[in-house]
């Protein structure tokens, strides 16, 4: 036994400091690409990355999966509500008003004798669609100065920042009752204008520390000394490697963005009819409610669960990219 100790320590001596470490780096390389090792994943040649981790995570996750398929149900019905729902949601027959489910109406019918069923589908699409186009406009935007600003800084980045701290100060729903009281149209997208102008201050702030903490790295360092262009700095370098809280931030914002149209359009500046959208179904279906609680049940539901899909999903994703939850 001495002697055998005596070798080891020799083997080891003889290799030096550089030589134990490469050789625990082999060591735990192989136990990497080791099908039995406790990461369980194979050696495929390509270095793993927070992205290829990420979609392994969500892959394996109930909440991702259920919120996913809910969402793709929704995306789906938005393309080709006719498919699902008969008729137009636009068809209404008074002497129906308020009647229960029956043939070709599950949901029953409102106060106006509309098939609450049809509306209820087509309404997803107003949803979705605000949802959607707020979440694009609001990322976009935001991302794009909140990174200007962290990564230039200077009179830029004071300018910016007193600039969020307006937009913090406005109460959303009172901006949306000021703001959209005098607009006459009835599209979604004074709505989806008004989202994005009091959304992208969020995102601002979010990218901007992304941004800053990121360029601080070695790597970034190393571009700068080679002489990269800022450009190719920010967009090769810094922008792959801060985009994650974003779209975290985005995605559970989507939700928030739906709900806020429906109130808007519950309060009567959102959406108008002849436009359909859940907002404008419950509150049409407020008054009533004790004598036709369906009319007001069955979008409010829809509205529910659309939202905690987003949230739920939202809440998924952010596990998913945050290194410090592995």
């Amino acid at each position: 036994m001495p002697e055998r100790r005596r070798e080891q320590d020799g083997a080891i001596a003889g290799t030096g400091m550089g030589g134990a470490m490469d050789l625990a780096a082999s060591e735990a390389t192989t136990l990497e690409g080791t099908p039995g090792s406790p990461g369980g994943a194979k050696d495929t040649g390509k270095p793993r990355s927070l992205w290829s981790d990420a979609w392994r995570d969500l892959r394996r996750n109930p909440v991702f999966l259920v919120s996913a398929l809910v969402i793709l149900f929704l995306v789906l019905i938005s393309l080709w509500p006719s498919a699902i729902a008969p008729g137009s949601p636009l068809s209404c027959d008074l002497a129906k008003a308020q009647d229960g489910p029956g043939p070709g109406a599950p949901f029953g019918y409102d106060g106006q004798g509309c098939n609450v069923y049809t509306r209820t589908v087509y309404g997803a699409r107003t949803s979705v669609t605000v949802g959607v186009c707020a979440t694009l406009g609001v990322a976009l935007l935001g991302s794009v100065l909140g990174a200007l600003a962290g990564f230039f800084g200077g009179a830029w980045d004071s300018v910016l920042s007193r600039g969020t701290d307006i937009f913090f100060a406005i109460p959303v729903v009172l901006g949306g009752l000021v703001l959209l009281s005098v607009v006459t149209s009835n599209t979604v997208w004074p709505v989806i204008g008004f989202m994005v102008l009091l959304g992208w201050p969020q995102v601002c702030r979010i990218a901007r520390g992304s941004v800053i903490t990121v360029q601080q790295n070695d790597y970034v360092q190393a571009a700068r000394a080679l002489g990269a262009s800022p450009s190719r700095i920010l967009l090769r370098h810094i922008a792959p490697n801060a985009v994650a809280p974003v779209i975290v931030v985005s995605t559970i914002a989507l939700g928030t963005y739906i709900a806020l149209e429906a109130t808007l359009s519950y309060l009567g500046v959102g959406l108008k009819p002849p436009s359909v959208s859940w907002g404008i179904d419950i509150s049409a279906a407020s008054p009533y409610v004790r004598n036709a609680p369906h009319a007001l049940l069955w979008p409010a539901g829809a509205l529910a669960v659309t939202v905690l899909a987003f949230i739920m999903l939202g809440d998924a994703v952010r596990d998913a990219l945050d290194p410090k939850l592995r």
